[in-house]
């Protein structure tokens, strides 16, 4: 691995090396000194251009937990601020001799071409509304880890659509994981030219969240995200939960054992009740630490020399 752009890029056999290594690194996190040399004398940029919580500071702490140096930069603080284009800001952080640029922006594409200007490893963390990689791999880490093998489970993904890179790149893993993966979500959120897509792509769509509901083996719902949306797209909040929100009367559809997901960040009360966010099942948390451990992973396969080892 060169780069982390796409989980096209990914055949299912690397996808599952990352995974194994997630688990080991996942048992660093119950150490009491949480350190691994592999990264030694590495450095790692993390460049977002939005705003983030979880993928960032998981990726900080990857890096650091990993020996790697690791330097933030984020729109607001850069020379982007003052009208610098990203070309110019990526060629003048990687003229500082890095090996490795975490980059989250606003424009789909954005890591792809950054890849394409600089002679670091590049980790795609999320660009506008195309992917965000290592968010499918977590979450399929995750339900791996609760369910066993993949093949063949039913993964219901539901909510915002349109406007989610998340699911973009969770179709991806989950179906060449052997998933069966069903899109649910209203019409106005639906991706344009989904029908064409699921054919070619192998995973189903419906508007009925209560029919899919009880046959799944796994649920994850996606925020609405409504800094992105310029229209009207659905009449109002509470119509959005009444016709697609995990309610407490839809969790109560669900068996005990079926996972709840949830990328973050949660809107609750609008895609997801507080009793669904919170309940036994839930393993929005456990995606938080998964993502730690993905993350390393990523950076452990990018990044570490043959001489290295965890």
């Amino acid at each position: 691995m060169k780069h982390l752009l796409s989980v096209d890029d990914l055949d299912v056999d690397t996808i599952q090396e990352i995974f194994s290594t997630a688990a080991d690194m996942h048992d660093v996190q119950s150490r009491s000194v949480k350190k691994l040399p592999a990264l030694r004398g590495r450095t790692v940029v993390n460049m977002f251009f939005e705003d983030s919580t979880r993928t960032r500071s998981s990726f900080e702490i990857a890096g650091k937990w990993l020996s790697a140096d690791v330097i933030n930069i984020s729109a607001k603080g850069s020379s982007a601020s003052k009208g610098e284009s990203l070309r110019d800001t990526v060629l003048t952080v990687c003229a500082m001799g890095v090996d490795g640029l975490v980059i989250r922006h606003p424009a789909s594409g954005a890591a792809q071409q950054v890849s394409e200007w600089v002679d670091a490893s590049v980790v795609n963390a999320g660009d506008g509304m195309h992917e965000h990689p290592t968010q499918a791999l977590l979450d399929a880490y995750t339900l791996q880890r609760q369910l066993g093998s993949l093949e063949g489970r039913h993964v219901a993904i539901i909510g915002d659509l349109t406007h989610s890179r998340v699911f973009r790149s969770n179709i991806q893993c989950l179906t060449k994981l052997g998933a069966r993966v069903t899109a649910v979500a209203p019409p106005t959120l639906m991706p344009s030219g989904v029908t064409s897509w699921s054919a070619s792509a192998g995973f189903e769509t419906s508007y009925d969240i209560d029919e899919v509901l009880p046959h799944a083996d796994a649920v994850m719902m996606l925020r609405v995200q409504r800094e992105r949306m310029s229209g009207g797209f659905f009449p109002s909040a509470r119509e959005y939960t009444v016709g697609y929100g995990l309610t407490k009367d839809r969790l109560a559809v669900l068996g005990p054992d079926v996972p709840i997901c949830h990328p973050g960040p949660m809107n609750r009360g609008l895609e997801i009740a507080a009793d669904a966010a919170d309940a036994a099942q839930s393993l929005i948390l456990d995606q938080v630490s998964a993502g730690l451990a993905v993350r390393m992973a990523v950076l452990y396969h990018l990044l570490a020399g043959e001489e290295s080892s965890a």
